[in-house]
């Protein structure tokens, strides 16, 4: 692809680092902001920093957030004995979006896989453990993708809690195996979320 000006092919070098984002898409996007009102360019500009330098993660659940504890922990509506142990921020906002869960979260920022050089170190685990050890959770929601990933990385936390007076279950399977649980629909995710099993019958499957 050729380019008459090396600061337009910048911006669409950028542009195209965005996932499912090709060249001729980014370029069309670029050409876009082009056509439009500076102010509104400089918006998005502006609002992509703040996002980028202002930006938090919960210091409970792991959660995006715009302070230091989230809505969803500092809710006292919710359930804080009742805890949905999910992937990443995408699974959140799932799961709320079907007003099914009144409990709290906890992002693992992903899921155990040797291949990728994930192990259980890397994620939000300990801190999982250490909310399990304060005795104050009475279930952990497991709500992980039906994957050979999710399922170890579930077994994983499983055996660390297994002493602890804690009960554990899983979404129903109406999350099809091998999805994600980002795209599943609203209902079935809803449906999964209310007909949870306990974990140790998923064990036997």
């Amino acid at each position: 692809m050729e380019f008459s000006s090396k600061i337009l092919e910048r911006a669409v070098n950028e542009m195209s680092q965005l996932p499912g984002i090709g060249k001729r898409t980014a370029l069309r996007l670029v050409l876009h902001m082009l056509k439009q009102p500076k102010e509104q360019t400089t918006a998005l500009v502006e609002a992509l920093r703040t996002m980028r330098e202002d930006i938090k993660f919960c210091k409970s659940c792991h959660n995006i957030s715009d302070v230091a504890l989230c809505e969803i922990c500092s809710n006292p509506n919710r359930d804080g004995g009742l805890i949905c142990v999910v992937e990443d921020i995408r699974d959140v906002m799932a799961i709320e979006n079907t007003s099914s869960f009144k409990g709290l979260y906890h992002v693992l920022g992903g899921k155990i896989s040797p291949m990728d050089g994930i192990g259980p170190h890397d994620l939000n685990i300990g801190t999982l453990v250490d909310k399990v050890k304060l005795g104050e959770i009475k279930e952990l929601v497991f709500a992980l993708s039906s994957t050979m990933e999710g399922d170890t990385t579930n077994f994983y936390i499983y055996k660390q809690i297994q002493e602890y007076n804690v009960f554990t279950s899983t979404i129903a399977r109406g999350i099809s195996v091998g999805d994600e649980l980002e795209y599943a629909d609203e209902v079935t995710l809803s449906r999964s979320i209310v007909n949870r099993v306990p974990f140790e019958n998923s064990l036997k499957l």
